[in-house]
């Protein structure tokens, strides 16, 4: 009796002990300035600059312990098309990554962000040249990383989850579109975008806004989700800009998955968007580890089965 009250506790050591799934200011932080730094030349599609971005997020999907995607024999996934405004042949990849669902596998939830950038720009008068886009979109990318690790800390996800960075966003959605032609829509549930998440929206701290609120239930999910963590989510309330058709949500929502994006700055009043100030001493660790917590709360729902969105409605004038 005593040699099994032994085990007994030693068990009971052992799951005390086991790694309690976090997301931290250091490791946002330590991502972000990795993705933004100088070195990445702006993480241009089809540049040296965004394979150094490729391979820094294949290590740590690797780190992490994600598997591969559907019969690829890496995390990339590569492919070659026209740049519309140069008509220049353009090979780059979309990194993917996947933690196994437990009871509903074969049931997809995509966490992504775009890791492309505008690149080297050199204007007349101007010192800097590198678009660093450390908001638009390391922070996201950043996101996508954290969130790849706390869930696979957790691992109680009984959905599979895809963690997605995507390339070619900037010059036309590219990469998400190239992907989005190789699933079977239906088995993706929902779509959790993260796009430039690194300052305080207009709604104050501790808020983030969705696009497309109204297309799905997706947002109401979340905001359910987030009740009494002194986080909320708000509708986006930039709608003359279009945003939820500008990121690489539009590409599976137009497949019929409620794939939104969230953000969490004020684009309007933005001085630093697409322009080379873009850099990461902008932004707040703060906001971008508040807000990667309040993504994995929000949605822990729908990744744990719990809930389902309803389909996102596109609009005949929309297609």
């Amino acid at each position: 009796m005593k040699k099994y009250c032994c085990l007994l506790l030693l068990c009971l050591v052992v799951l005390s002990c086991k790694k309690e799934a976090v997301i931290t200011p250091e490791t946002v932080k330590k991502h972000l300035y990795t993705l933004s730094d100088d070195a990445m030349e702006g993480r241009k599609a089809g540049t040296p600059g965004i394979e150094k971005a490729a391979v820094y997020i294949e290590n740590e999907f690797k780190r992490i312990g994600l598997t591969t995607f559907d019969g690829l024999q890496n995390y990339r996934q590569t492919f070659t098309f026209t740049n519309r405004r140069t008509d220049a042949q353009i090979t780059s990849s979309n990194i993917i990554g996947v933690l196994e669902g437990k009871r509903k596998k074969d049931e997809y939830v995509i966490v992504s962000a775009h890791y492309d950038h505008l690149g080297i720009r050199k204007k007349e008068g101007q010192l800097d040249s590198i678009y660093n886009g450390a908001n638009d979109d390391a922070s996201g990318v950043t996101g996508v990383l954290a969130l790849a690790e706390y869930f696979k800390e957790k691992g109680d996800n009984e959905r599979s989850i895809l963690f997605v960075a995507f390339t070619a966003e900037e010059m036309g959605l590219i990469g998400s579109t190239h992907f989005g032609k190789g699933i079977d829509a239906s088995k993706f549930v929902a779509g959790i975008n993260l796009e430039m998440i690194g300052k305080t929206s207009s709604f104050g701290p501790n808020t983030a806004w969705l696009t497309g609120f109204d297309r799905s239930d997706f947002g109401t999910i979340v905001q359910k989700n987030l009740e009494d963590t002194g986080y909320s989510l708000h509708p986006d309330p930039y709608k003359k800009f279009n945003l939820f058709f500008r990121s690489d949500n539009a590409s599976l929502a137009r497949l019929g998955v409620p794939s939104h994006t969230f953000s969490a700055t004020p684009i309007d009043i933005d001085k630093d968007y697409h322009q080379a100030s873009d850099e990461a001493e902008t932004l707040d660790i703060t906001v971008i580890t508040e807000t990667i917590k309040a993504v994995a709360k929000g949605t822990e729902s729908i990744i744990n089965g719990t809930d389902t969105p309803t389909r996102v409605i596109i609009e005949e004038k929309d297609k």
